[in-house]
């Protein structure tokens, strides 16, 4: 059940369905991204979401999920391909320039959804890719 969720969550992030997104979150979902604040809650992750459609295009290639023993864990690993379509205040500016970015996330479960998920990438990759 671990690893199918995780792989329906990113079938919807690659569907840019973010309500089947939503459906996969706790009430309380914690989600953190590199370089960024941590969001707590589901309306604060269907903004993030919302803000993500709108500034960029993605898709998550190669994504590989890995579990253990522990059934309230788990962590994947895959490439973002994806289009910078609006400017992120802070950000370089937005000209439809494309991206090449490995990525991966931790992920905590509770009660059959993600109540957790940490994201990682190289920023500082992506900054150089967009300029």
């Amino acid at each position: 059940m671990t690893a199918a969720l995780i792989s329906r969550y990113y079938a919807a992030f690659n569907a840019g369905d973010a309500d089947a997104m939503l459906a996969c979150v706790t009430d309380d979902v914690e989600h953190r991204v590199n370089e960024g604040e941590i969001r707590r809650g589901r309306a604060l992750f269907a903004e993030f979401c919302g803000h993500m459609g709108v500034s960029y295009r993605e898709e998550l290639r190669d994504i590989e999920v890995f579990t253990s023993g522990n059934p309230n864990r788990a962590a994947a690993e895959f490439v973002v391909h994806g289009t910078y379509l609006q400017t992120d205040p802070g950000l370089p500016e937005a000209r439809g320039q494309g991206y090449v970015l490995p990525a991966g996330a931790f992920f905590d479960l509770r009660d059959g959804k993600i109540a957790r998920i940490t994201t990682f990438y190289n920023l500082n990759d992506w900054i150089r890719q967009v300029s």
